[in-house]
């Protein structure tokens, strides 16, 4: 079987995880669990950014370590995570040793490659807080679109900037204009590999999904340029070379190389080759927001290239757009958003895994409603699938003793979840997520429409056997279905599989349910919520 590599984003470990941040994530776990059910080995890898200028930033204002706030952040999304059923197969951080080890062999080889070269520049400075200040660390206007903007990115645009392309470009710590005083740092040299990433780009943009494809070409035909890969910071990845013990491995340089970090990080741990899942033969896909396309399909494919061109390349770019909430932007800053934390305490992980992959940004923004999430909760989740599940079991439990019926699946319904395996796997290997959910989906409203056109409660006195055919019929459907869903709804299908006895390992082909067996306690999967919430919620947006 093929080897799945599946990387997602490393976040920020400066501030909680909100929703917009999972909705991108989630499809990644999706595909982990789906490849395993079909019997791949498959390597899902993530873990916190612990380095770069808003962890600095934030260690200032608060007067702490930033060591403190990465590790802070870290055990939260890691906890996060893991409520929320992430399988990653290696969770990791970008201040482990290992990690700054492989960074620092990866600088040194490329730089006898002469890939990574000295240039004298002009790096902004703040006279008032007598320092050379991170790109971050400069604010103004995006000489693109106007809008405000950081010395990196203008995260309206998109669009990649030095510090010097800002317009009016003042210190964030203090406010004050900057200045700009040479200083030598290293470049990594990126137009050396234009000719390559177009031929990239041609190969693989079959499986990156169209915003990618668009974002990679427009950096393309705009012509690339070399990029710094070093800074003047504190916090990071110590250059290793004399003469530069005061800076540090840019960020977008040693974050991307966390995908290969963690990978030998998982082989240490497991005593598993980690050469196969980045080997030709393999399948990779990296799963992330838009605002972080160009780092997966520009600077990843050229530094592995550069480095070892043995090393495999993204094959599929899952990136999705942006989530918004309530019809407004997200903001942390004012507290207009939905952190995760908060959410997991407050509903079961399977809703919101459920929401967000049904409603979230795939291809095209979307909008978060409090509305939609608790009428979609009750209508879906409860309504449908939560009570073909209930109807079902406690019908054999109280008209049947429990029992499962020695009947087979009638032939309509198990074509029906045979076509629905097939169709779904398709969708799921072509990355479209939300439409193989809604596929699923369409199974379960057929077995509750079978359930009401076989009326088993009339048919229990009048044709025993045609009402134990229609039982068996849907507790067929329900395994499946536990088969079916497990990669979007792991704890509800684990739950129902344990209720009905099933021990087996969940797979990705039609499986019989085994008559005579006594079912358990059936639990109520999705109870109820009240429609109140959301105006309950609604007023905890924007709040301190």
């Amino acid at each position: 079987m093929q080897h799945i590599l599946i990387g997602g984003a490393w976040p920020y470990a400066n501030g909680s995880l909100h929703a917009g941040q999972i909705a991108a994530l989630l499809p990644g776990d999706v595909l982990a669990r789906y490849y395993r059910q079909k019997g791949h080995p498959v390597l899902y890898v993530s873990g916190s950014d612990c380095h770069g200028t808003p962890i600095a930033i934030r260690a200032a204002g608060e007067n702490r370590p930033p060591a403190e706030i990465a590790g802070h952040y870290h055990e939260e999304f890691d906890r996060c995570f893991r409520q929320l059923g992430f399988s990653y197969d290696c969770y990791s951080r970008t201040d482990q040793p290992a990690h700054a080890e492989l960074v620092q062999q990866v600088f040194s080889e490329l730089l006898a490659k002469g890939i990574l070269y000295p240039r004298t520049i002009n790096q902004a400075y703040c006279r008032q807080c007598a320092r050379f200040l991170p790109d971050r660390y400069v604010e103004g206007s995006c000489p693109n679109c106007g809008a405000p903007a950081r010395g990196d990115q203008c995260e309206q645009c998109t669009r990649l900037l030095e510090p010097q392309d800002l317009r009016d470009g003042r210190c964030k710590l203090c406010g004050q204009p900057v200045s700009f005083i040479d200083t030598e740092h290293y470049y990594f040299a990126l137009t050396r590999f234009q000719d390559f990433l177009e031929g990239y780009l041609a190969g693989a943009n079959s499986g990156f999904r169209l915003n990618a494809v668009k974002e990679t070409r427009r950096y393309l035909t705009e012509k690339l340029k070399d990029r710094a890969a070093t800074r003047d910071l504190e916090w990071g990845i110590p250059v290793p070379l004399a003469g530069y013990e005061h800076k540090r491995i840019y960020v977008w340089i040693e974050a991307v190389l966390g995908y290969l970090s963690a990978s030998q990080e998982w082989s240490r741990q497991t005593g598993r080759d980690w050469r196969p899942f980045w080997s030709d033969g393999a399948l990779s896909w990296y799963v992330h927001g838009k605002d972080n396309i160009p780092f997966h399909t520009i600077f990843l494919p050229s530094l592995l290239y550069g480095y070892d061109k043995s090393l495999k390349l993204p094959d599929r770019i899952l990136s999705s757009e942006y989530l918004t909430l309530e019809g407004r932007k997200i903001s942390t800053s004012q507290n207009w958003a939905i952190w995760i934390s908060d959410l997991i305490d407050r509903y079961p992980a399977d809703s919101i895994r459920y929401y967000l992959l049904l409603n979230g940004p795939e291809r095209r923004d979307a909008d978060f409603s409090w509305a939609a999430f608790i009428h979609g909760y009750n209508s879906e989740l409860l309504g449908d699938f939560g009570n073909l599940v209930n109807r079902t079991a406690q019908f054999i439990r109280r008209h049947k003793d429990g029992c499962t019926p020695n009947e087979d699946c009638e032939t309509p319904i198990r074509l029906a979840i045979g076509d629905c395996y097939t169709e779904s796997g398709v969708l799921l290997e072509k990355g479209e997520i939300k439409a193989a959910l809604e596929r699923i989906f369409d199974l379960v409203h057929l077995l509750n429409r079978y359930f009401d056109q076989k009326k088993p409660w009339l048919t229990l006195q009048s044709d025993p056997d045609d009402c134990d055919r229609a039982l068996a019929s849907c507790l067929h459907g329900i395994i499946n279905l536990t088969q079916l869903l497990g990669p979007y709804l792991p704890f509800a299908c684990a739950r129902v599989r344990k209720d009905f006895g099933i021990a087996e390992k969940p797979g990705w082909a039609y499986v019989t349910c085994p008559a005579g067996r006594i079912l358990g306690e059936i639990q109520i999967l999705f109870p109820r919520l009240d429609v109140g919430l959301i105006e309950e919620e609604r007023r905890r947006l924007g709040g301190k």
